[in-house]
């Protein structure tokens, strides 16, 4: 019987390219993790859902959108064992086509990750001021894939 690689699921992507910025927020706490490559919450010891902003840009090249961004992008940060972590971040779809689009982040990514760890970890921490307001355009659930796997945390906290 032949070894069947597992399905890509295209629904969430995962960053390690900015644990860079991840690592460098961290070390100013003397905190030193990995990022932990498998994505999987059978191992992890902690986790938490929460949002983060970014752009996004529709890749169907018969679409007319210009892209949009977005104030609330699910995502699940997950701790394991020996100082690791992992962020799955979910796609959203566009209005117009409903094609499927990975974020572009911006610093809230790293910010976001960086202040669950070390929170985890006992460090002692002022709730950051939110600025994220996203005035007059409510977060639309049927284009979250965050949301239609039940993981979108849109409408509570962020960072508690």
């Amino acid at each position: 019987m032949p070894n069947k690689k597992p399905k890509r699921d295209f629904r969430w992507s995962m960053y390690p390219k900015l644990h860079d910025d991840v690592s460098r927020l961290l070390g100013k706490d003397n905190l030193d993790f990995q990022f932990h490559t498998i994505d999987d919450s059978k191992g992890c010891t902690e986790e938490y859902e929460t949002n983060i902003m970014g752009r996004f840009i529709c890749r169907n090249n018969s679409c007319s959108s210009s892209g949009w961004s977005s104030k609330k992008i699910a995502i699940i940060i997950r701790m394991y064992p020996g100082a690791k972590y992992n962020a799955r971040v979910y796609h959203q779809r566009c209005k117009r086509c409903n094609a499927l689009s990975r974020p572009f982040l911006d610093t809230s990514y790293a910010e976001r990750v960086v202040y669950r760890l070390k929170k985890w970890r006992g460090v002692q921490m002022d709730v950051p001021h939110y600025s994220g307001e996203n005035k007059g355009r409510p977060h639309n659930s049927d284009l979250c894939e965050g949301c239609k796997d039940g993981r979108c945390s849109a409408f509570g906290s962020l960072w508690l």
